[in-house]
């Protein structure tokens, strides 16, 4: 959930492009479910037939002929589109569909496309064992490479189960995968909870929006125009956005028995044209966009993980944001951590939410654990290092005789009105700042200071975590 947050890098896309736009072609036609390829039953998804069922046992003519369309018209409308207008494709394709297309496999070689894979048939992997999933990728990489002269190097599975991602990575051949769309940049993926056993793999997300599949879905597109103005609205505000500052990339789903349809290749045609009247576009393939990813955002490995950890390590890293309460770690380790609290703003939204739910008898001991400022802790040098520097930052480390006495003054009248130390994030302050606070606050009720304690001993655990934690 937390990918980039509010800053992601800059992809540094070639030529200083403000967007990339990646096509891909889905080559299926052939690895559909049908009986004569030995499955239970005919297919029933993405076609022409809107609600299709499969028939168990039997031949549906009619969807073999839609599927059939892709292969024998469909496909080479979209290669005349793509290397007349001199546009890269990445191709998914089902292994034995490619086995079915020699000649359009040629094609694809020969005009220069990526040919990755979308697995070995048309195959809802979600019931099907981890075993038997793994044995079928082997077997499309083998295909794969038989039929194409290489193994694919890209993986896309499609309809996969909670494993699909997993055993790509696994596998280890290949350079990028593309079974999620969480983003609209490639990222690292190394929280697979292996713990270091799979190495990172590099995702490049895809797409379920900007995708012709929507024709053969219920609420989808239904003409040509809705489909261009689909991907001009997103062309046009990833381009803002990368005018802006923010380049990100845009993934386009196609499918050769349906956008290679005649009526809805002209709004293919028109959306290339509208790209490619913009410059400072990249059009790339998937590859290229690895490659490119690789060199300029290689996999580092990141610092303290706290999602990652141990209860013992957790308890002693961060024990001590809160001052002297390891309570608070010790049950925020308990919460639902993930990479989403691998971060200062996210670990402290877990501490802080013990520390919330805590009753006041508990938060009360907090507050009390925190040192007098200026006080006889640090007459004496026994604060803790955390108090130590930011005591110091502020400069009551360096006070006169005056300031001292003005100090010692203050925290005696405020512990004798409230039972608890003043408490101050004293990193936002200066020295003045704070003796001001000190006599505007000591006015207050109890009610109000008790709850304006509490958030400063939040914000002091956030600054603490902001050295610890990106």
């Amino acid at each position: 959930m937390r990918g980039y947050g509010a800053n992601p890098p800059d992809p540094k896309w070639p030529g200083g492009a403000r967007v990339c736009v990646q096509f891909v072609v889905n080559y299926e036609e052939g690895g559909e479910n049908c009986i004569l390829h030995g499955d239970a039953a005919s297919e029933a998804f993405l076609s022409e037939i809107v609600g299709a069922a499969p028939w168990p046992g039997m031949r549906h003519w009619n969807m073999e002929s839609i599927y059939e369309y892709g292969a024998r018209a469909g496909f080479w409308r979209l290669h005349r589109i793509f290397t007349g207008a001199g546009v890269p494709v990445t191709v998914f394709g089902v292994a034995s569909a490619l086995a079915r297309g020699p000649e359009q496999v040629a094609a694809m070689k020969e005009a220069g496309w990526e040919i990755a894979s979308h697995g070995l048939k048309w195959i809802d992997y979600r019931a099907h064992s981890e075993e038997e999933e793994r044995r079928d990728l082997k077997e499309a990489i083998r295909l794969h490479a038989e039929v194409v002269g290489e193994r694919p190097r890209g993986l896309y599975v499609g309809r996969t189960s909670v494993n699909s991602v997993k055993l790509a990575a696994q596998e280890g051949g290949f350079e990028w995968i593309s079974d999620t769309y969480d983003d609209d940049l490639p990222y690292w993926l190394d929280h697979d909870g292996q713990g270091g056993a799979i190495a990172p793999q590099l995702v490049i997300p895809y797409t379920l929006d900007a995708n012709d599949m929507r024709f053969a879905t219920a609420q989808g597109f239904n003409a040509g125009d809705q489909f261009f103005t689909y991907l001009k609205d997103a062309f046009d505000t990833l381009y803002a956005e990368g005018e802006a500052g923010r380049p990100a990339m845009m993934s386009v789903g196609l499918h050769c028995r349906l956008v290679g349809r005649p009526g809805r290749a002209a709004a293919l045609r028109r959306f290339i044209d509208h790209v490619q009247a913009h410059e400072k576009v990249w059009l790339a393939r998937r590859m290229d966009i690895a490659r490119h990813w690789m060199e300029h955002h290689p996999y580092r490995a990141p610092g303290l993980r706290p999602s990652r950890m141990g209860e013992v390590e957790f308890v002693e890293r961060f024990g001590g944001v809160f001052e002297h309460s390891p309570w608070i770690a010790e049950r925020a380790f308990r919460l639902e951590l993930g990479p989403a609290h691998d971060s200062a703003a996210g670990l402290h939204n877990a501490l802080a939410r013990i520390f919330r739910a805590a009753g006041e008898e508990e938060r009360l001991r907090v507050l009390k654990a925190h040192p007098d400022l200026a006080g006889k802790l640090a007459a004496a040098r026994r604060l803790t290092p955390e108090s130590a520097r930011e005591q110091a930052s502020a400069g009551l480390d360096a006070l006169t005789d005056e300031e001292r006495a003005r100090f010692s003054d203050l925290n005696t009248r405020y512990m004798q009105k409230f039972g608890f130390p003043f408490i101050i994030a004293v990193k936002d302050h200066t020295k003045e700042q704070i003796l001001r606070a000190f006599e505007t606050r000591i006015e207050n009720g109890r009610e109000q200071e008790f709850a304006t304690a509490c958030r400063q001993v939040e914000r002091i655990a956030y600054l603490r975590l902001k050295e610890m934690l990106p």
